[in-house]
């Protein structure tokens, strides 16, 4: 098809080749995740914190086997709402899918803001952390509202300097094993404080949270030139890059730095650079650590303002936040109704919990993904595309399933916070069903953030 016959008929274009699709995933993996969680995981298991990023890594990618097989199949920008709506066809199990992600996003984007404002900003100014966590959502809604959107361009540049900080530790580890530096061998102390199978399943479910990320990349497959062929290449080479970065960043830190160290650190990763004997200036990499950290922030808020507003526009949640600005053309009501969540959750949770509600969030939704790939077998298409081995996603889906249940150890009151986030979905449901009626269909393109 033609560019311009395609943008006539509302068609994205198919612009994006393997390379570039690669350092997508790598960029949306990469952010706050890996530089505020890495004292979190420490105070889980202890020196060994290498090896929940690893478990991680391998459960990731059973579920990434069921997202390549769906988007190869179902090359469409919507994700797992699209999915769910295929196998199950039940607008309401569609519409909490999609609101389910959107509150993941809200959750994560204050797990960021909270990471933000630690000790990373502490390098420059003085705040208590949930005064500086509160000015930047303060600085993400004026973004949001004034409209700016990603572009590929400032995608990528954001993507290379969140991996030139974390390659700095990685020199930084180098540099130290060469000239004898550090304790290696404290990266093999396994010390949970809750016990190792507890210890090792908390570990594991905050690492998980620092691998997030890799679902977003299907909202690209509209625009890659052959995503059957060219996104299961690029997910599992984003991944393996992703998780290699990763073992190699937290062996430096707990080689560097003692583990009640990091664990009491709100910028690990900032310990690590100032006891280095490598030189890197500490004001240097807290910028880049807060770029990273407010890149995912401001990308996740961006998200969820417009999944609300597609969701308005769609009339399944009251029609107030589909109003936009009559000059910037911004859904401003969605945009105040996920700040008001997000300035709420920053308020009342720190960087652990929320990172692991975001987690619970997405395990709900990768259990479904997990499911529906194995019920949509059924369902044929003409081309060829990736076909995930059955052991995988049903795998993915009973390791998905147990993560989520209370044996790992998880605070009630992260359920409680994901069970109150969600049930809001319920309630706006409701309300808009006595406003505007049963709700037969959900197209899930309509709602997708790139509507």
């Amino acid at each position: 098809m033609a560019d311009s016959g395609a943008h006539a008929a509302g068609v994205l274009r198919r612009v994006i080749g393997r390379k570039v699709l690669v350092l997508f995933v790598v960029g949306d993996i990469l952010g706050a995740g890996i530089y505020a969680l890495v004292g979190e995981v420490a105070g889980e298991v202890g020196g060994a914190l290498w090896l929940p990023f690893l478990v991680a890594f391998a459960l990731a990618v059973l579920t990434a086997t069921s997202y390549a097989e769906l988007v190869g199949k179902y090359p469409r920008a919507a994700g797992a709402a699209l999915y769910v709506n295929r196998a199950f066809g039940v607008p309401f199990v569609t519409f909490i899918v999609a609101f389910t992600v959107m509150m993941s996003g809200i959750t994560s984007a204050s797990a960021a803001a909270r990471a933000f404002g630690g000790r990373y900003l502490a390098e420059f100014v003085t705040l208590p952390v949930v005064v500086g966590a509160l000015v930047f959502l303060g600085l993400v809604t004026v973004i949001n509202f004034a409209g700016i959107s990603e572009s590929m361009r400032v995608n990528v540049a954001l993507t290379l300097i969140e991996a030139f900080g974390l390659l700095v530790i990685i020199a930084i580890g180098g540099w130290a094993l060469l000239t004898g530096d550090g304790e290696p061998g404290r990266a093999l102390e396994f010390h949970p404080q809750t016990g190792a199978l507890m210890g090792a399943l908390g570990g594991t479910a905050l690492a998980f949270y620092a691998l997030l990320g890799f679902e977003d990349s299907v909202n690209l497959a509209e625009e890659a030139r052959e995503p059957a062929r060219d996104y299961p290449f690029a997910l599992f080479g984003g991944l393996a890059a992703a998780v290699v970065i990763y073992v190699a960043v937290a062996f430096t830190a707990t080689m560097l730095v003692p583990t009640e160290r990091l664990r009491a650190s709100s910028g690990p990763l900032l310990e690590v650079v100032e006891v280095a004997g490598l030189a890197f200036p500490p004001k240097l990499f807290a910028l880049i650590a807060l770029l990273a950290v407010g890149n995912t922030a401001l990308i996740n808020m961006i998200m969820a303002s417009r999944l609300v507003y597609g969701m308005a526009r769609e009339r399944i949640v009251p029609g107030v936040f589909a109003v936009v600005h009559p000059t910037r053309s911004t859904p401003w009501p969605a945009i105040l109704f996920t700040v008001a969540l997000a300035v709420l959750l920053v308020s009342t949770g720190d960087v652990g919990g929320l990172a692991d509600t975001t987690v619970l969030l997405l395990l709900c939704v990768f259990a479904l993904v997990n499911i529906c790939v194995l019920v949509l077998r059924r369902d044929r298409v003409e081309h060829r595309h990736y076909r995930a081995p059955t052991w995988m996603p049903a795998l993915g889906a009973v390791a998905c399933l147990f993560l989520i249940s209370p044996l790992t150890g998880r605070d009630v009151e992260v359920y409680l916070r994901a069970a109150v986030l969600v049930a809001l979905g319920a309630v706006l449901w409701l309300i808009n069903r006595v406003i505007v009626g049963k709700v037969d269909h959900i197209d899930p393109a309509k709602i997708s953030t790139d509507r």
